[in-house]
């Protein structure tokens, strides 16, 4: 295969198949070159596709090849390192190549006939960015502390491959640290482009604005899944026209082509959301990582709760370890105390502790958070007299009651139906809404505190676009007292007014069935906490557990990351469990679970007849073994190192695409490469 020359280009397209597909070029001159966007007909469809190179010889006879349909030249060819860097990500997470290359294609690129550049289209081009303006000056950061100058001087200093672990308190100023890194490369390089990851499309807004306000003149875009198809084409393209010297954007900007990408930064990396949970399973800062080798650039992690992946990193002396142990305003750590829940029952979700310190709080004219990570009126109804509950019938989980609409919701599938009047099953007619989400969390505290302004933040209360932002703005403007919400109110918020925190249902991830559930726990309440008293105001958090005795609980009292890690990581390494050996896990969905499990036991009969360092484990019911209808299975693979699992699952992997399910039985199956939930 060349570059160069050939008269058939080898094109990579969004189906499962191991090798580029080859077409005739025809007469397309220089836009058939390798990295360029085509459409192309496999079988009846016509698809997008990227051209990796040419060939002087068809690989059958010539009369089968077809043409390419149409080159996309109003696209400049995707360069080197990214068809290098897709094809990697292809191969380690077990894809086809256009599996990736095709899905990481803006919108208006994703589809046949592709963009015919009209003067709407130059408008798409125009709204993405300008050329870059004057290069800032490279100043210090504004009232750094001496840690936070030395993560920017030893972040500026590199122009190699570095990955550097930025562990700092919350509070302490990691943003900061990112934007001078930044600002150090632009007046370095002005042409040069820095890509900054962060976890949620609800952070991005508040950090937009901080971009906006220190890189004047400079063209910055966002990348994330909730902009218009249109917005975020604009977004690509001026990135991959270098056009936009920062990007900022969720896991899958990590795909975006930067021609001139010099800098990659991916804040609170130990967030699960990085991880994708459809489609190609890819840990985006895992990618960014790699990407970073590749292009022998340096690499920024920050956290406050690194992934126990990433400390062992940092701990084996692989990452630079750089700390930031106190907040950027000198401002103290919140105190945490303990709510005895066995002593202090909670009435509907509060108990009296609780209660009467966000009295306190409203008196003292400052806020507080009352953090829930469950959405809904309450996660289940019940009929006391005869045990019924309100299950979906689609998946092996309770449907939610909603207050708001009067309904009960699946949050896994989105099934919803009204609240029977009886019992299904005995037709009692009291049927009562067991234990707390954020509404009536919402509810009790506007009770407990009548003159108090609420105000609830989660999935349903910002369903609207911009909804989210105007809520938050409220916050800042001092127009809410009691802010209750999940996971969206936890973490990048810069809270100046909030002295008091409160967390409910903390236990339930204490008594999860998985290994990672005491790293999530401590990120989380880590997190939370760490909106409490950024501005200097004598804070408190408050956490009601029955279990007060737990070591975690002793661990985040003394905001003991080390310690905790430490812990963590020994009882991994005793146990066998990652990061000290590399997993992968196999699962089936099927119109029944024996199906699902058969095929599984099919797989691992077929993996233990081939000569293999490989364990595969028995095939089970995936936790929600039911999904939408569909009955879910899954087998853990796992081996000594990383390369012999990868060439166990190549192997392995291309015999089960290759044989033939039985007659009828119908299933769907995926691989997931380093799984974070079994």
């Amino acid at each position: 295969m060349t570059v160069d020359g050939g008269a058939y280009a080898e094109i990579v397209v969004d189906l499962p198949v191991g090798q580029p597909l080859t077409y005739r070029v025809g007469e397309a001159g220089e836009e058939a070159r390798a990295g360029a966007c085509c459409v192309v007909q496999v079988g009846r469809r016509e698809v997008m596709g990227v051209c990796v190179g040419r060939s002087a010889r068809a690989p059958v006879a010539e009369e089968r090849i077809r043409p390419v349909k149409r080159w996309l030249g109003e696209i400049a060819p995707l360069d080197a390192h990214w068809l290098s860097f897709t094809c990697f990500a292809a191969e380690y997470y077990q894809y086809g190549w256009g599996q990736v290359a095709v899905p990481a294609l803006p919108p208006l690129l994703r589809e046949p006939p592709g963009p015919r550049w009209g003067a709407s289209l130059r408008r798409v081009r125009q709204s993405g960015g300008t050329a870059a303006g004057d290069p800032p000056a490279p100043p210090a950061v504004p009232d750094a502390n001496a840690e936070q100058r030395a993560a920017v001087e030893a972040i500026a200093a590199g122009d190699c491959f570095a990955p550097t672990l930025l562990h700092g308190v919350t509070g302490s100023g990691k943003t900061e640290v990112y934007l001078a890194a930044i600002e150090r490369l632009l007046a370095r390089d002005p042409l040069a482009q820095a890509l900054l990851l962060v976890p949620e499309i609800g952070l991005t807004p508040q950090l937009q604005g901080r971009l906006h306000d220190r890189f004047r003149g400079q063209s910055i875009v966002c990348l994330h899944s909730g902009l218009p198809a249109a917005e975020r084409s604009a977004a690509w393209l001026a990135a991959h026209e270098g056009r936009a010297r920062i990007v900022l954007g969720t896991r899958l900007a990590v795909f975006a082509s930067l021609p001139a990408l010099r800098l990659l930064i991916v804040d609170e990396e130990h967030d699960t959301s990085y991880k994708a949970a459809d489609g190609i399973r890819y840990s985006a800062r895992d990618l960014a990582v790699k990407r970073a080798q590749m292009l022998g650039v340096p690499v920024v992690l920050g956290s406050a709760t690194p992934a126990l992946e990433t400390w062992e990193q940092a701990a084996r002396g692989r990452y630079r370890l750089l700390r930031l142990p106190r907040r950027a305003t000198e401002a103290a750590q919140p105190q945490v105390e303990l709510i005895d829940q066995r002593q202090h029952k909670p009435a509907n979700g509060l108990s009296e502790p609780l209660r009467e310190a966000l009295e306190q709080t409203v008196a003292r004219g400052e806020q507080a958070l009352v953090f829930i990570n469950r959405r809904g009126y309450a996660p289940v109804v019940s009929c006391a007299a005869c045990g019924w509950l309100s299950a979906c019938p689609k998946c092996a989980v309770f449907a939610a009651f909603h207050k708001t609409d009067g309904a009960l919701h699946c949050h896994h599938c989105g099934w919803r139906s009204r609240v029977p009047r009886a019992c299904p099953t005995c037709g009692n007619q009291n049927l009562e809404a067991v234990g707390q989400g954020t509404q009536r969390l919402e509810e009790t505290l506007a009770a407990a505190l009548p003159a108090a302004r609420i105000l609830r933040i989660d999935r349903d209360s910002t369903r609207r676009r911009g909804a989210a932002d105007a809520a938050l703005a409220a916050v800042h403007a001092g127009e809410t007292d009691v802010l209750v919400g999940t996971q969206m109110i936890a973490k990048g918020h810069d809270f100046q007014r909030v002295s008091l925190v409160g967390i409910v249902n903390a236990d339930a991830q204490l008594v999860s069935h998985d290994f990672r559930a005491p790293e999530r726990l401590f990120a989380t309440v880590v997190q939370v906490a760490g909106r409490a008293g950024r501005s200097g105001l004598p804070s408190r958090v408050l956490v009601q557990t029955r279990f007060p005795e737990h070591p975690l609980f002793a661990a985040l009292r003394r905001f003991d990351y080390e310690g905790f890690a430490r812990s963590q990581l020994a009882e991994r390494r005793a146990a066998g469990m990652p990061p000290f050996i590399p997993q992968a896990l196999l699962t089936a969905q099927a119109r029944t679970l024996e199906t699902a499990l058969a095929f599984l036991g099919q797989a691992r009969a077929l993996g233990q007849t081939m000569a293999a360092a490989a364990t595969l484990y028995d095939p089970v019911p995936m936790p929600l073994a039911r999904l939408a209808g569909v009955f879910r299975a899954q087998m853990l693979i796992e081996a000594p190192r990383r390369g012999l699992l990868q060439a166990f699952l190549r192997e392995w992997l291309q015999r089960l695409r290759e044989g033939r399910s039985p007659p009828g039985s119908r299933v769907q199956w995926q691989i997931e490469v380093d799984p974070q939930e079994i």
